[in-house]
C-alpha cells in the first residue's frame, strides 16, 4: 500500500505553484505575462527577446530571477513583488485538501521559488493558511532557487526538516532530486507521469493522493 511508504514521514513540504492549486488556474499565465514585461523594461529590450531570456534563464539557474541576479545584477525584490501581482480571484477554496493535509502527522511547510507574501495570498484562496506551520519563499534561501540543493540545505535547516523522515511534493521533476538526494520520500504532482529513478510516486490528484495515507 502507497500509506506503508509514508509511515516514517513526520515532516511535510509542498510546493506551492501547480501543486496546492490545480495547474488548470493557470496563475503561471499572468506571471509569465508580467515577468516578460519587467524584463523588456528593466534590460531594455525587446518583448521577444524578453521572453527568450525568461525562459533561458529558467532552464539554466531553475528561476528566471536566479539568471537575472547572476547575469545582470537585478535586486530581486521589486521583481519579486511586481511579477507576483496577480489576479487570484478565481482560485476555489479546497476544504477537503485543507482536511487532508491538517491530518497528516508531523510538521507540514510550504516552500516556493515564488515570495512567501505572494504565497501567503494563494494559500488563503484555497483555504489553506491554517493547515501550514511555516511557509517559505525563495527569499529565505538567500535567493537560492530550487532545484539548487543549496535552496532546500538553506531552508530546512531553518525550519529543523529531517529529510530521513521527510517528504517532498513537487510539480517539476528538476526540483525532486536534491530532496532524494537527502533521503525524503518524494511525489511527482502533475498531470502526466515522468519516469525518473528521484521520484518515488506520481499523482494527478494531490487531494486523493494524500486521503490515501492518513
Amino acid at each position: 500500500m502507497v500509506a506503508d511508504n509514508f509511515s516514517h514521514v513526520t515532516d511535510w513540504v509542498f510546493d506551492l505553484d501547480n501543486t496546492l492549486y490545480p495547474p488548470q488556474a493557470r496563475l503561471f499565465d499572468q506571471i509569465e505575462v508580467r515577468m516578460t514585461a519587467w524584463v523588456t523594461q528593466a534590460l531594455g529590450v525587446t518583448e521577444t527577446k524578453a521572453d527568450q531570456l525568461r525562459r533561458h534563464y529558467w532552464k539554466k539557474y531553475g528561476t528566471t530571477l536566479a539568471g537575472l541576479m547572476q547575469e545582470h545584477g537585478v535586486d530581486p525584490g521589486p521583481y519579486l513583488h511586481d511579477v507576483h501581482e496577480i489576479n487570484l480571484d478565481h482560485l476555489q477554496v479546497d476544504k477537503a485538501l485543507a482536511g487532508r493535509i491538517t491530518n497528516l502527522p508531523g510538521r507540514k511547510i510550504v516552500f516556493t521559488n515564488g515570495s512567501a507574501p505572494y504565497a501567503a495570498r494563494v494559500l488563503a484562496a484555497r483555504g489553506l493558511t491554517k493547515v501550514f506551520d511555516a511557509v517559505y519563499g525563495v527569499e529565505h534561501a538567500n535567493f537560492h532557487p530550487k532545484p539548487d540543493r543549496r535552496a532546500f540545505e538553506t531552508v530546512f535547516a531553518t525550519d529543523g526538516i529531517n529529510t530521513t523522515t521527510g517528504a517532498m511534493f513537487e510539480d517539476d521533476p528538476r526540483n525532486l532530486t536534491a530532496p532524494h538526494q537527502m533521503g525524503m520520500r518524494t511525489v511527482h504532482v502533475a498531470p502526466d507521469p515522468v519516469d525518473q529513478p528521484h521520484i518515488h510516486h506520481h499523482t494527478d490528484d494531490l487531494s486523493n493522493f494524500l486521503a490515501r495515507l492518513t
